[in-house]
């Protein structure tokens, strides 16, 4: 029996999340922006620019088996630039079980563990975590050069491991 494409291909959904107008913040945002450029569309891929709503993850990742969330981060003592693979299950473990959330200042490694529970089984197991080290969150329309190139090797990692 043959089998389609369809069947054996994994939905996958990349997030991005940051702001544009706080200098390095807004590296998740470029590298959606940059694979919208490079992928265009298909069927097997979502790709969101989150901008700082981690509150939405909740709702993005149903439905597919695949996610990767890519973001910046801040006073690593490394490099700006500097990439990091995170399981986001590390991240996740770290959250406390805190009632008084408010949601709309909710970061999405909380929102993972929100959505854990409210999607129960049909939560996907498969969640990476991209992070790029910058050095400052200032206002400032425009990302470094050290953070765009960062982004840029990202982009590339990314889709060799789709095209993989």
């Amino acid at each position: 029996m043959r089998q389609t494409m369809e069947s054996t291909t994994r939905q996958t959904a990349i997030l991005g999340f940051g702001n544009p107008v706080r200098a390095d913040d807004g590296v998740g945002i470029y590298v959606i922006e940059q694979l919208q450029h490079r992928l265009g569309t298909r069927d097997d891929l979502s790709l969101f620019d989150m901008w700082t709503s981690a509150f939405e993850v909740l709702f993005k990742i149903r439905g597919h088996e695949r996610i990767i969330l890519v973001d910046a981060v801040i006073n690593t003592d490394e490099p700006v630039g500097t990439l990091y693979k995170v399981p986001a299950a590390e991240l996740e473990a770290q959250i406390e079980d805190d009632p008084l959330v408010f949601l709309h200042g909710l970061k999405w490694n909380q929102a993972l563990s929100y959505a854990r529970k409210m999607l129960g089984a049909d939560y996907p197991e498969d969640i990476e975590v991209y992070l790029v080290s910058i050095e400052s969150t200032r206002f400032n329309v425009g990302m470094s050069e050290a953070a765009i190139a960062a982004g840029d090797r990202l982009v590339d990692i990314i889709l060799g491991d789709l095209n993989s």
